[in-house]
């Protein structure tokens, strides 16, 4: 896909991943829509790019609110060609704590919620409009990237919420794609490892270091620009679908 003056949606686009994500799309020279809850930061991003950057305040569990901003969007754009969902929690909890009591079924399902089904209902929505775009000349109408975590195959401990709906955003890969192909849609996922975001910026290094020791190669957290780049390659390569790339500088995740 040439991405020149192509519509790419990004769920979670006002920071980290998914801001890494919006920046590399208008290098490429599409426009892009962000979708989310932080709003302060989502009109900034609007603001800079006056006419390239559209923004809406979407929970992407709520079908209302996703379905208007993707209606939108389509009006001021005139499609979505491309959609990336980098929106999720990560909230940690055991299983049972250290008082034996057993973590809160609302925790549980919260996480389900906007990690797995927040993806889905982006994703189907988004795919409705992709489907009405004219073929390009290998038959390509959109590309949908979801993304899952290393925690999908390596969760830690405290972590069977965030790996259960990183694991289901993996599983859902195979059949969505073959779901979309005769539509010419795409569907493909990166399950990311540690990656230098804001939020690990904040915490210490003693954290930091034995999250670093279990990186192989390059000894570092990924850089959120390395994401992005991965996002473009999987538009621009027609032949990629239906997989999941481990984005991880190798790392294994051990038990904590």
């Amino acid at each position: 896909m040439n991405l020149n003056d192509k519509v790419a949606v990004v769920t979670g686009g006002a920071s980290g991943l998914g801001l890494a994500s919006v920046e590399q799309f208008l290098a490429k020279g599409a426009r892009a829509v962000v979708f989310d809850m932080n709003e302060e930061a989502g009109q900034a991003l609007a603001q800079k790019h006056p006419g390239k950057v559209l923004f809406f305040k979407v929970n992407v569990a709520d079908e209302d609110s996703v379905q208007h901003a993707i209606s939108t969007t389509v009006k001021e754009f005139g499609g979505i060609h491309v959609l990336v969902n980098c929106a999720g929690i990560g909230a940690a909890g055991k299983t049972l704590d250290r008082d034996s009591k057993a973590l809160p079924l609302a925790a549980f399902a919260k996480t389900i919620q906007v990690n797995l089904i927040g993806s889905f209902n982006v994703a189907r929505l988004a795919a409705e409009e992709m489907a009405k775009n004219q073929p390009d000349a290998d038959g390509q109408r959109g590309v949908i990237i979801n993304t899952a975590s290393v925690a999908a195959f390596d969760g830690q401990t405290g972590q069977a919420a965030y790996s259960a709906s990183k694991g289901g955003v993996v599983g859902m890969t195979l059949p969505m794609a073959r779901d979309l192909a005769r539509y010419g849609i795409r569907v493909n996922t990166i399950a990311p490892g540690i990656f230098d975001t804001p939020m690990m910026q904040g915490v210490s290094d003693e954290y930091r270091q034995p999250l670093i020791a279990m990186v192989q190669n390059p000894k570092r957290f990924g850089n959120p620009a390395e994401y992005g780049s991965l996002c473009v390659s999987i538009c621009q390569n027609a032949y990629l679908n239906a997989e999941t790339i481990r984005l991880d500088g190798g790392i294994r995740m051990q038990a904590k």
